[in-house]
């Protein structure tokens, strides 16, 4: 079996190649924009393609040739300050994936989504993979999200497609990147080397979270049964800010929404961290995700409860834990 992975030096690609290099008979080939400086200690072909730029259907395509499964990781997330240029691989790179796929004959895609993608939700409760998929209109993560996802409707005749929607994922190796992505220069990394002496967050600021392995073991999965449809990929249990500092070993102090979301709208026109007000929005709005369909027909069982994937990233950052990643995640 020949599985192709963009975004393949990424957060999420780079435990898909530990995972894949697992399974015997399987060929991996990688595509992202750069070449890692140094390949993994396993046998991955590998093919430097920038999917934002026209014409990159013909390099994709030959990558392609010949493939059971095209994973689908590739994504920029920063720089937040020039959608266009974002949008130029989220979405139009995504369409030159799904084009060569089609072209290529590639019976089955797996692109990957998030709950980014999803409509605004209570967090109350818990929402399958019917819930809509029309985003959150102040994030441009969301937004992405959502516009490939429908996109991807057309190409439901042309090959199978799985859409797995995950929560926040973590993993050590990726401390350094997330914190260079979402805090900058405003929060030290040496802040993480100690006990955090405070976590102000609001309330209804609950998430869920889940570890790049998991997510890698569910994508195996999701390939080689040949999964249709949507998937959420959530670990147990939900994350309140309570449950962060207590995992964290700190206190919880309560701010407003409206105060946090103000702090990150000056912080970042005043360029002192990256992460737009736009996230704020998108982890207050986004619904709790019911991974049941995972569990039952995947037979998923994470190996990393959301608590230890915290503390693990949190170490991550402190140590400044870093894939060799592309710009694309």
């Amino acid at each position: 079996m020949k599985v192709v992975i963009t975004g393949a030096s990424g957060n999420v690609g780079t435990a898909l190649l530990r995972r894949l290099a697992e399974e015997p008979g399987v060929e991996v080939h990688g595509v992202s924009r750069r070449r890692p400086a140094a390949g993994p200690p396993y046998d991955v072909k590998w093919t430097p393609v920038d999917i934002s730029r026209q014409g990159a259907e013909e390099a994709l395509g030959t990558a392609f040739e010949g493939a059971d499964a095209v994973v689908h990781l590739a994504w920029l997330i920063q720089p937040a300050r020039d959608e266009r240029l974002m949008c130029t691989t989220n979405v139009a790179g995504s369409a030159r994936v799904f084009d060569a796929a089609a072209a290529a004959g590639v019976p089955h895609l797996v692109h990957m989504s998030s709950v980014g993608a999803y409509s605004p939700g209570s967090k109350d409760r818990r929402v399958d993979e019917t819930w809509p998929v029309d985003g959150v209109t102040t994030s441009f993560y969301s937004r992405h999200k959502a516009a490939v996802e429908h996109m991807l409707d057309v190409f439901e005749d042309r090959f199978v497609v799985s859409r797995p929607r995950p929560g926040l994922i973590l993993q050590s190796d990726a401390g350094a990147e997330i914190r260079d992505y979402f805090l900058g220069r405003l929060v030290p990394r040496s802040l993480f080397r100690h006990r955090i002496p405070v976590l102000p967050l609001p309330r209804d600021m609950v998430l869920q979270f889940v570890h790049a392995d998991d997510v890698a073991d569910a994508l195996a999965l999701i390939v080689a049964k040949r999964l249709p449809g949507a998937v959420n990929l959530v670990a147990e249990p939900v994350m309140t800010p309570r449950a962060f500092a207590e995992a964290l070993g700190t206190r919880h102090v309560p701010v407003a929404p409206g105060v946090l979301r103000q702090l990150a709208n000056v912080t970042w026109h005043l360029r002192l961290q990256p992460t737009s007000s736009g996230w704020v929005d998108l982890a207050l709005k986004s619904p709790l995700l019911d991974a049941s369909r995972a569990r039952t027909e995947l037979g998923w069982k994470p190996r990393f409860g959301s608590e230890e994937s915290l503390r693990e990233i949190v170490r991550g950052i402190g140590r400044g834990g870093r894939v060799d990643a592309s710009p694309a995640l």
